[in-house]
């Protein structure tokens, strides 16, 4: 019995070391293959925009709640009437956000009471027809709409301005990858892994509030380009 438990330790002592010997060389293997580079390298396109997005808005105010959003509604009403007419079937109209609200008079060391209410209420027009756009905003004002919350120029379908982003980006991250090899002395092996960093969509030209706010002016609008952003990254094998 005393020489099979001798038998036993001697051959699990030889097997053991060959196990610790395996585990180590692949311990190396693993060390030498994150053994890697990796860089983010950015681009950008521009395209000229095909879509538009107009939100315009109409504020009242009156003593009464009740006046302050019946005057609203027959003002929105006028809006959109002037719009769809001028729009006819080259976009679409939505109404946006709606609220009403009481106003205070606010004293020093009295308590706020309320002087009257303010009703406003937002139109938004997305169209394809930029060269509309001008007449639109004129058409609003003059039936009735007293704030341009925002002018959005965008495009419909990016992809080919995404995919030469895209490779702008590539090119970017490959010629950083160069330079930082070059810098620490080692010599860039195979791409080992690619991918796109997400990014927002194309980021539209937006324009500013301050527009002709009279219907004896037109309105000049001139769209720009759009930027469209790509991010990619790169992961190179040190060789």
């Amino acid at each position: 019995m005393m020489l099979r438990l001798r038998a036993a330790a001697i051959s699990l002592a030889i097997i053991l070391p060959a196990f610790a010997a395996a585990a180590s060389a692949q311990s190396d293997a693993n060390n030498f293959a994150v053994r890697t580079i990796e860089v983010n390298g950015s681009g950008e396109t521009r395209t000229s925009p095909d879509t538009a997005d107009l939100d315009v808005a109409i504020d009242t105010q009156a003593k009464t709640a009740e006046e302050a959003a019946s005057s609203n509604a027959a003002l929105a009403t006028k809006v959109i009437d002037a719009l769809k007419s001028m729009l006819g079937d080259k976009g679409r109209i939505t109404t946006g956000g709606y609220s009403l609200n009481p106003e205070y008079d606010q004293r020093p060391s009295e308590k706020p009471r309320i002087i009257g209410y303010a009703a406003q209420n937002s139109v938004t027009v997305h169209t394809g027809a930029l060269e509309l756009v001008g007449a639109l905003i004129d058409s609003a004002i003059t039936a009735g709409a007293n704030r341009i919350n925002s002018l959005d120029f965008t495009v419909k379908d990016d992809t080919k301005a995404r995919t030469e982003a895209i490779e702008i980006a590539t090119r970017d991250a490959r010629a950083q990858a160069d330079a930082l090899a070059s810098a620490l002395g080692v010599k860039l092996g195979k791409v080992l892994k690619g991918t796109t960093v997400s990014e927002a969509r194309p980021i539209p030209v937006r324009m500013g509030r301050a527009m002709a706010m009279s219907a004896n002016v037109a309105t000049p609008v001139e769209p720009g380009e759009v930027k469209v952003p790509a991010t990619v990254s790169l992961t190179f094998e040190i060789e």
